[in-house]
């Protein structure tokens, strides 16, 4: 490395600069004397003075009272052992009370940053000489403007010469280049774009030269018009987000509330049962097998879909089913099982939030243009509509979806033509109850894990559902992703809170106009 160094670093390197004189000159330079120093240092392109440049950004740089020569010092008992900035090699051990330490403040420091970054600008590595580049066009300084433009000359990778170029531009706007130069700099930064280009012409604005502000002002707007449209798109795929987290609470409440006509109170605490068998999944990997824990959710899905469709089987036999056609009873009987389900989890595992793990393959996120997108969230997305397009198929496609669709449209013609709707309407309460629990795995990874987690749900579920249309899955996509989407574009304006009594008056007015919600059933007892 060191190498690559002295053959293509700067050419008052290339002369053979000695840094040891700028070094000793710190010990009587004030600030912004300091900060030329640190650039006239980068500008030798010595790979040797890293070591003391990073010394000085944190404080460790000295300079010897009797002669004011500057050197690097650690502590040695109650001593200081003098380093040599560019060598390296000890100059010996001196008292505290020998030496004075150089000072350094915040605008030293980000020149410090700026010159290590020139300085790493040759290395052979790749990742090194991208850091570097993204350290100048942080903080850009006319000081380090020819060793990026050396490096710029050598550089073969698109990518790093790209970020080269961006950070060349920057760097050219603090010098003293001709103003046909500087416009070319504004032009190249503008298209970089985004919230970084902002900052650069902030910063820049009132110091750069008259004649250029005109085209500062037209980069900004044209800036400015490009965020705007990324807001929305951000805007649009949090909306999303959101919507998928309602589709999944929702989809199981869309099958029960359609086909039994059940007011069910109960299904935000099959969501919570979800979420708590995933924990337990999870607890039983960490003890026996942790090697497995990428694939935790994985082994979740069935294990919570098995749980809260065998309790809702229960539920639906030794409650529901003595209670159909009395939708009040209905309602306060779902409502008290699920202050039963809450207590029963609060005595289990206890009030407070339990901790339920990402695994790697959820963790973290990534840019897209000017949005950030969380792994988490995509990943949910992507869940929330295979489960969607798996029951769709299954109410499409078989035996069972069938039944359950001549449940919905006729109860009594279903009846007399065989189909036992009471055994339809068991296993349909079991399905929702399920999906709810893989709603719950889901959820589980975006949310506190606790016995109040079904409760952040229900009311939306059911805002949800009656919007879509009662028992219509394409309504409750289509309603989900609706009412998430404004959501989020209310949040910003009017609050979380205000927003969402502004989407529940929204939706009643709605109702007004379209009783059966956007996607309407058809069939004669429903027409009835």
């Amino acid at each position: 490395m060191a190498v690559l160094f002295f053959a293509f670093s700067g050419p008052a390197f290339a002369q053979g600069t000695d840094p040891r004189p700028l070094f000793n000159q710190l010990a009587d330079a004030n600030f912004n004397e300091a900060e030329k120093l640190v650039g006239e240092i980068a500008t030798t392109g010595d790979p040797r003075v890293v070591p003391a440049l990073n010394a000085f950004s944190e404080g460790d740089l000295y300079f010897r009272k009797s002669d004011k020569a500057v050197f690097a010092a650690k502590p040695v008992g109650l001593q200081l052992e003098l380093i040599d900035p560019v060598t390296g090699e000890s100059a010996g051990q001196v008292a505290k009370g020998a030496v004075t330490k150089v000072k350094v403040n915040n605008n030293l420091r980000r020149a410090i940053r700026a010159a290590l970054g020139g300085l790493t600008l040759m290395s052979p590595d790749r990742g090194a000489r991208l850091s570097a580049a993204d350290a100048i066009l942080r903080s850009p300084s006319a000081e380090t403007l020819e060793l990026v433009e050396t490096a710029l000359a050598k550089e073969t990778d698109a990518e790093v010469k790209a970020r080269m170029e961006e950070a060349r531009a920057v760097s050219l706007l603090s010098s003293d280049r001709s103003v046909e130069d500087k416009r070319a700099a504004i032009e190249t930064i503008a298209n970089l774009g985004g919230r970084e280009a902002m900052r650069i012409f902030s910063t820049i604005s009132s110091s750069i030269d008259e004649s250029l502000k005109p085209d500062v002002d037209k980069a900004i707007a044209k800036i400015q018009g490009q965020l705007q449209l990324w807001d929305l798109a951000q805007n649009v795929w949090y909306g999303m987000s959101l919507g998928s987290v309602l589709l999944l609470a929702a989809i199981g409440l869309a099958i029960t509330f359609g086909v039994m006509g059940i007011i069910n109170m109960a299904h935000g605490e099959m969501v919570m049962l979800g979420a708590y068998s995933t924990f337990m999944v999870q607890e039983v990997i960490r003890d026996n097998a942790p090697g497995l824990f990428d694939w935790s959710l994985a082994i979740a899905l069935p294990v919570a879909f098995l749980v809260t469709g065998l309790v809702g089987f229960v539920i639906e036999r030794g409650v529901i089913r003595f209670l159909y056609g009395r939708p009040l009873e209905t309602l306060l009987a779902t409502w008290g099982v699920s202050l039963i389900l809450q207590q029963a989890i609060r005595t289990i595992f206890g009030p407070t939030n339990q901790e339920v793990g990402n695994p790697s393959w959820m963790s973290g996120s990534f840019p897209l243009g000017g949005m950030t997108i969380t792994y988490n969230r995509m990943w949910i997305i992507v869940f929330s509509l295979t489960i969607f397009f798996a029951l769709l198929f299954v109410m499409k496609k078989t035996a069972y979806g069938l039944n359950m669709r001549a449940v919905t449209q006729n109860r009594r013609m279903a009846s007399s033509m065989g189909i036992r709707t009471p055994w339809v309407d068991a296993l349909t309460f079991a399905l929702g109850s399920g999906i709810a629990g893989i709603a719950g795995v889901a959820l589980s990874q975006i949310d506190n894990v606790s016995p109040n987690l079904g409760q952040s749900y229900i009311i939306d579920s059911f805002m949800v559902v009656v919007f879509g249309g009662v028992g219509n899955l394409w309504g409750t996509l289509v309603g989900a992703l609706s009412l998430g989407i404004l959501n989020k574009f209310l949040e910003p304006s009017v609050g979380a809170v205000l927003g969402k009594i502004l989407v529940l008056v929204l939706i009643i007015l709605f109702i007004q106009k379209r009783p059966r919600g956007l996607f309407a059933l058809k069939g004669r007892a429903v027409e009835a």
